[in-house]
């Protein structure tokens, strides 16, 4: 897996590309990554990557040409309105990807689609945002991390390269470690699956649930113990004990994980980075 992330502050990467899963996948070759400064693409003497917005408004906007030429450097010719049918690269093995607040929210499920291609290209946005152009035109996908705004792509780059690395065969130690995550696949059940009213693990629906609390030693830690099911040895018990307080944790933490799948249900009964 290739990444290349296209920004105007390479030396951002610099941190977190450098440690923990990112870095161990770089050195055991899994996934290579190159970073490209934006301003490389530029053609005056300032060097210039923003605009002032037509219709007026405050901030300035990203402009497409450096955008797009640092794009077609990677894939090769992207085309223009005279030929709508050049491909935005390949679609089942590269990723053109705007980080945007206005895009779609980036999951678990997008990291496992990314995941499956050969490259994934990062555009990181920043000011008041990008020429729309780039959305329209030149990105397969543009996402967002959260509901929230922030200064620059490139801290959500950063968290896309590490979630989709993460699912790469061969990026963590232990292989079952990716599907026994909070939003994982085998924590995923079809919508159609909810029972009408129910509370067990089956009616978390297609966005999955949170991953069960853990404990380690002490087994008593200033008078809190751990649930004695955990010790108790039955495998079979500590599974389902498991499968239980995970769902109680997100309905604490994150209800609408749980209230997204029902209502998509009780909607079919029925007939936003």
């Amino acid at each position: 897996m290739r990444f290349d992330l296209i920004t105007i502050f390479p030396d951002f990467f610099r941190g977190p590309l450098d440690y923990g899963i990112v870095r161990r996948a770089r050195e055991a070759k899994v996934i290579e990554i190159a970073v490209h400064d934006l301003r490389e693409f530029t053609h005056d003497r300032h060097r210039t990557v923003d605009d002032r917005p037509f219709g007026g408004g405050e901030g300035m906007v990203m402009k497409p040409e450096p955008i797009f030429e640092a794009v077609e450097s990677l894939t090769g010719p992207v085309g223009d309105a005279n030929e709508p049918e050049v491909p935005r690269g390949n679609a089942e093995k590269t990723v053109i990807a705007l980080l945007s607040a206005s895009g779609k929210l980036f999951n678990q499920h997008t990291a496992r689609k990314f995941a499956q291609c050969e490259r994934i290209i990062l555009i990181c946005g920043r000011y008041e945002g990008v020429d729309e152009r780039v959305a329209e035109h030149l990105a397969t996908d543009e996402i967002s991390i959260g509901d929230f705004v922030l200064s620059g792509g490139e801290l959500a780059a950063a968290m896309v390269l590490d979630a989709v690395t993460r699912l790469i065969p061969g990026a963590l130690g232990n292989e079952d470690s990716a599907e026994n995550e909070s939003f994982s696949a085998s924590k995923l059940s079809p919508v159609e699956d909810i029972p009408e009213g129910g509370d067990n693990h089956a009616s978390f629906g297609m966005r999955g649930i949170l991953e069960c609390p853990h404990y380690t030693r002490p087994q008593n830690f200033r008078g809190w113990e751990v649930p004695e099911v955990l010790v108790s040895g039955n495998h079979e018990q500590v599974r389902c004990w498991r499968e239980r307080a995970a769902v109680e944790k997100t309905c604490r933490n994150r209800p609408d994980l749980l209230g997204s799948g029902r209502r998509r249900a009780d909607t079919r009964n029925s007939g936003a980075s």
